[in-house]
């Protein structure tokens, strides 16, 4: 059985294995349309792919810093906090020396 692809299914997907389009009847014969030099349209094209397959790498690389400097000035604020709760403790302890110290002293 001889299947044919259609254009929604096609028989390959290769371009070099499909059939060549047929010319239309409209179009003359050497036509205005230039013969087209593919060897420079395929490194190009294989550029192209290889930046596309390269963009999840690099999106995941963006995504990843930005959850460091999240990361990063999460546990900086953390910190502030820490450190301030600390020094109002030390405040707290150096009051109750001094008020400590005030009553030996009046005694």
């Amino acid at each position: 059985m001889n299947v044919i692809g259609t254009i929604d299914r096609p028989l390959t997907h290769d371009p070099k294995k499909q059939a060549p389009m047929p010319t239309s009847a409209s179009e003359p014969i050497g036509s205005a349309t230039p013969a087209v030099n593919t060897i420079g349209a395929n490194r190009l094209r294989q550029n192209r792919t290889r930046e596309m397959q390269l963009i999840p790498e690099a999106l995941a690389r963006a995504h990843m810093q930005d959850r460091m400097r999240e990361a990063d000035a999460e546990s900086r604020a953390v910190r502030l906090v820490t450190a301030r709760r600390m020094q109002r403790r030390a405040e707290r302890v150096s009051m109750r020396a001094r008020r400590a110290l005030a009553m030996a002293v009046m005694h």
